[in-house]
């Protein structure tokens, strides 16, 4: 699967809703990167970057690291849902909705 050119910001497919009303995002995980940023969009996934090898799960607390200092979020309100041993992820985010997460990544990547 290649990158997509298309904004993560026009193209919301790896953003959804679950069932109980916490948003629930679809990332592919690049471990082993040079620093911790989101990319953009890889196929209907957002793309994050991450400066840890995917040992141990050190690359899944990055993430969730990253998420939730990125998004004002405790740590606890960032849950890896699936994909926890492969770079295809599903997380939850508790308290916060489609459109505080957008807006928290246009201010956190303007540049997307």
């Amino acid at each position: 699967m290649a990158a997509n050119n298309q904004s993560p910001f026009s193209d919301t497919s790896w953003i959804s809703t679950a069932k109980n009303g916490n948003t629930v995002i679809a990332l592919h995980a690049q471990p082993g990167a040079k620093r911790t940023v989101a990319v953009g969009l890889y196929g209907n996934k957002l793309k994050i970057a991450l400066a840890s090898p995917p040992v141990d799960g050190k690359a899944n607390t990055m993430l969730i690291k990253f998420l939730s200092k990125t998004l004002g979020l405790p740590k606890t309100s960032v849950k890896l849902i699936s994909g926890e041993t492969c770079r295809e992820k599903r997380l939850e985010l508790v308290g916060l909705t489609p459109d505080e997460l957008l807006a928290a990544f246009k201010s956190a990547f303007p540049s997307l």
